[in-house]
């Protein structure tokens, strides 16, 4: 069966600034190291045991992916070609290491033909559900809050842990509900994530590394390049309706009004607004799916984290905010290295056996590879068109559940919208107009930039969590070089859109669906009479809903539904708001505190 490891009394007694300390295993017998991996799509991670003065203790240690032979390198350097406790025999041949990650299965000839070693390849999902389940309930001070530049270790009983909601920051991010050791679901996804945001920093601002990236956004201003609720309602409107003029209401909003070009902005800036535009839009997916489970507890995990407190910041204060401090986001000591802990502590585990992709597909069948085509019968009349959620996209996008003629709410809004479209397209292509970029994106392929599950795990994809090789794992995340002269205009512009609309229907379908809401109609200037925005809405939505959400489009007053029902802002209830001065504050497209304004056309209380 081999060697198993002795976590009782393991603790962390020192923090060396990295974010990922040695773990003391004080009761751990002295023998050869043990090695694991988590093989991902950018970062090769590596936690193996070492002696220090008498004891044992894990360490952690990772490569860039594209950087193999340093990985190999260093495991040949720190003596880690042990028997780590699985040779089968004297054979050199036989030695296997523990492995998870899809590059497990893209790499493992390499492991063979370099290191004389075999990869025993186990699930990505089990290994990271095990590792964040081996801090919390083994390591003392392992989890701790980030708020406001201050860090507040928390103890959670083992006892009191479940259920809570585990979010990977990887390449993409993963979305886990775990109810147990062992007992989790992946409940979904966003495919901008980690990768998203180094592929981009790479184009905008020339950096060759993720931690390069992270230092030029601690030393930035993302407000030169974020429109905010000031720059649409002016400071007087403001103070007068109470909101705050600082609220982001759409990322690269600036950048269409202005004449500059990227060589005129500062690196740092745009460093700074792109990690304040994933960060929070990371939170936002995370507060509304917890809210769908009925979660509170919500922990943040994955490599690209990496310790950084402008990330953490972020992440909790949007989440806090979205929440009204009924959510508080957590995060691990060794977030970046939970796939590789939980690959680890299966040494010795009976149960462990070479992974197959394909096995256990029934159990983990919640995300579908894709939509199902249903065709709705709901007849459109003035009668059973209530409610229905009315979702605005402008520079940024509102959200908005109509219960009846001039009886609505906004509900929640997001700041990635048409304006961050358009102004990254700007950056990035040069483009001088919605309708030129719309049209090198009919001409490009998002294939040449963004990264695919079967970029990571190979042809057949990941099925056991139903997603075939065709899935975007991370826009942007194909990325590898920051000249843009070497990618093509047609290309990054295809990756935007996809991207973009792909993240507003997803928002709008977990909106939709905690209100308990079947009806979904949209409506502004970067959507309506734009033929390919609407189809790659249509299919994200027909997608994250499996065809039970219909959607429908309104380019003016009298368009024809997709039924052909006759929609009159009239007979739709929002007939006020579509002329009243009010859309300006109700349609800004982004969260914000603060009252509306006295008006029979809105309810007063704000849900954001």
């Amino acid at each position: 069966m081999g060697r198993r490891i002795d976590l009782s009394g393991a603790e962390i007694r020192a923090d060396h600034g990295d974010g990922s300390p040695p773990i003391f295993l004080p009761r751990q017998p002295a023998a050869s190291p043990l090695l694991a991996l988590d093989i991902g799509g950018t970062l090769i991670k590596l936690v193996y045991t070492a002696s220090c003065g008498g004891e044992e203790e894990l360490r952690f240690a990772k490569f860039e992916r594209r950087r193999l032979d340093d990985c190999f390198d260093f495991v040949r350097a720190q003596g880690l070609l042990g028997c780590n406790g699985t040779t089968t025999g004297s054979s050199k041949e036989n030695m296997t290491l523990k492995a998870t990650g899809g590059g497990s299965y893209k790499f493992g000839d390499d492991f063979r033909q370099k290191l004389g070693v075999s990869l025993d390849k186990l699930d990505e999902m089990d290994s990271v559900v095990s590792g964040a389940n081996f801090l919390l309930q083994n390591v003392p001070g392992a989890a701790f809050t980030h708020m406001s530049g201050k860090m507040n270790s928390i103890d959670i009983s083992p006892d009191n842990l479940f259920p809570y909601l585990l979010v990977n920051i990887g390449s993409g991010v993963s979305i886990l509900k775990v109810t147990g050791n062992g007992k989790f679901e992946r409940v979904t996804g966003t495919h901008i994530g980690g990768g998203t945001m180094f592929g981009l920093a790479k184009l905008l601002t020339g950096c060759k590394s993720y931690d390069e990236f992270l230092q030029l956004s601690q030393k930035g201003d993302n407000f030169v390049l974020d429109l905010v609720v000031k720059d649409i309602c002016g400071e007087l409107a403001c103070q007068k309706q109470g909101l705050s003029t600082s609220t982001l209401a759409s990322s690269f909003g600036k950048v269409i009004t202005s004449m500059k070009k990227l060589a005129d902005y500062k690196p740092e800036d745009l460093a700074s607004a792109l990690l304040s535009a994933f960060t929070y839009n990371i939170a936002q997916i995370s507060f509304l799916v917890a809210s769908l489970l009925g979660l509170r507890r919500v922990f943040f995990g994955g490599s690209y984290i990496r310790g950084h407190k402008s990330t953490m910041d972020n992440i909790s204060y949007a989440l806090n905010f979205w929440s009204e401090s009924q959510m508080q986001a957590s995060f691990l000591q060794h977030e970046g290295y939970l796939g590789a802990l939980g690959a680890l502590m299966s040494y010795g585990d009976p149960r462990d056996e070479n992974l197959n992709l394909e096995e256990s597909q029934e159990e983990n069948s919640h995300e579908a590879a894709g939509p199902t085509d249903v065709t709705s019968a709901d007849e459109h009349n003035d009668s059973n068109i209530f409610p229905y959620l009315l979702v605005n996209i402008g520079s940024g996008v509102s959200m908005i559940e109509v219960i009846g003629k001039g009886k609505f709410e906004r509900i929640i809004g997001s700041h990635l919208g048409g304006g961050t479209i358009l102004g990254l397209a700007r950056l990035l292509t040069g483009c001088s107009s919605y309708e030129e970029f719309l049209d090198l994106s009919r001409r490009g392929d998002n294939l040449a930039v963004d990264l695919t599950v079967g970029d990571i795990y190979g042809e057949r994809g990941y099925p056991k969590i139903g997603l075939p090789a065709s899935t975007t794992a991370a826009s942007f995340g194909k990325v590898n070089s920051g000249k843009l002269s070497e990618y093509k205009a047609e290309d990054l512009a295809a990756a935007l859109l996809n991207s973009f609309t792909y993240n507003i229907g997803q928002i709008a379908y977990f909106v939709a669906n905690l209100s308990g809401l079947k009806r979904i109609f949209f409506r502004g200037a970067y959507v309506c009479g734009h033929e390919k925005t609407m189809d790659k809405i249509s299919r994200s939505l027909k997608y994250w809903s499996k065809g039970e959400v219909q959607t429908t489009f309104l380019c003016h007053e009298g368009f024809l539904g997709t039924l052909g029902a006759f929609w009159s802002y009239e007979n739709m209830g929002i007939d006020g708001l579509a002329s009243h001065e009010v859309i300006r504050e109700v349609l800004l497209g982004a969260p914000y505190t603060g009252q509306f304004p006295s008006s029979p056309l809105t309810r007063e209380q704000e849900n954001v």
